[in-house]
């Protein structure tokens, strides 16, 4: 009979991994380089993810095909982030 340990080991070391996670993992990969790049700090997961608390993941998807049209990702991003720069496009 094996012990219970062993199976809460491998409970342990299973990686919780979700679609909007990887969403938050590519944004942060691309946007990065760049604020090093410019001596900016990185932006980590928890950050990243209070960033884009309030946005559903299909529109993750929206924003990340945009972001990748662009010529700068980085640029794009918090563009399509700040919604004061969208008053004008919203119909009353």
């Amino acid at each position: 009979m094996k012990h219970i340990a062993l199976n809460l080991k491998q409970t342990k070391a299973r990686i919780r991994e979700t679609e909007r996670g990887e969403l938050m993992r590519y944004f942060i990969d691309r946007i990065n380089p760049g604020r090093m790049r410019d001596g900016l700090p990185k932006i980590t997961m928890p950050r990243m993810g209070k960033i884009l608390e309030q946005i559903p993941t299909k529109d993750l998807y929206y924003l990340k095909r945009v972001c990748d049209d662009s010529g700068n990702f980085s640029k794009r991003f918090f563009y399509e982030l700040n919604p004061g720069k969208h008053k004008e496009s919203v119909v009353k």
